[in-house]
């Protein structure tokens, strides 16, 4: 495979539980609170500890303040990670996480989010759209912030999840597609366009918590009213 995935979703889903078909996988995967405490993000690193020299994972960027992306991070990007002072990590991919960076996660107190989805690719996979929409929940919870999202290489999973993202902030399909060919070249699929286009943002506004929704985006629809628990759901994301 080239490249190639909640609002807080606690309550339909607890720590260790997950969902799995040979296309999908959600798990969420909160650090032992013990484990939590062991290193402040702001305590220098020892000298000799880790290379002068920073090394940000394979197509890393800065989606929006406190969002960001890249390819898989590995053992020779935790340095730079921990400069970033995540509190989440989105991932998109559908094997287990890696063992490696689980345990680098649960040291630093990093929630783990998995919306394990299948690319795009012809003649059969494409990525559900209500995975999406519950990934796309987790990006407009501030309590998430900062977060990182990635995919294998960050490529075509992350750039369909970024594309929907740009259409609830309102952005033209010119500049969503422009800035998903940038990090996808020279694989770009039209597959993954045809995806973001036609994706339906309205299922996730009338979820959004609007208690906890960041200050950056642009939305003009009006949110539903909070109700006690949070959103009530006045349409599945379908």
């Amino acid at each position: 495979m080239d490249d190639e995935g909640g609002s807080n979703v606690d309550g339909q889903q607890q720590q260790g539980e997950s969902v799995q078909s040979p296309l999908v996988s959600i798990s969420i995967m909160t650090p032992p609170m013990a484990t939590i405490s062991s290193k402040t993000y702001d305590e220098p690193l020892n000298p000799g500890e880790f290379p002068d020299d920073l090394h940000p994972p394979e197509n890393f960027g800065m989606v929006c303040p406190y969002i960001y992306r890249s390819g898989m991070p590995k053992k020779r990007n935790y340095p730079f990670l921990k400069k970033l002072k995540l509190k989440s990590i989105l991932t998109l991919i559908l094997e287990e996480y890696p063992q490696q960076n689980q345990t680098f996660l649960s040291n630093n107190g990093v929630r783990l989010f998995q919306f394990g989805v299948a690319g795009n690719k012809e003649p059969f996979a494409d990525i559900p759209e209500d995975v999406m929409c519950e990934a796309l929940l987790t990006l407009m919870d501030r309590r998430n912030h900062p977060i990182l999202i990635h995919c294998n290489k960050g490529k075509h999973r992350t750039g369909c999840l970024v594309g929907c993202l740009r259409k609830l902030q309102e952005w033209s399909n010119t500049s969503i597609f422009d800035e998903y060919r940038r990090y996808s070249a020279p694989k770009s699929r039209s597959m993954d366009q045809q995806f973001i286009e036609l994706f339906d943002v309205r299922p996730v506004l009338q979820r959004i918590d609007s208690r906890y929704l960041p200050s950056w985006p642009t939305i003009s629809s009006p949110l539903p009213p909070i109700k006690q628990g949070g959103v009530k759901n006045t349409q599945q994301c379908e």
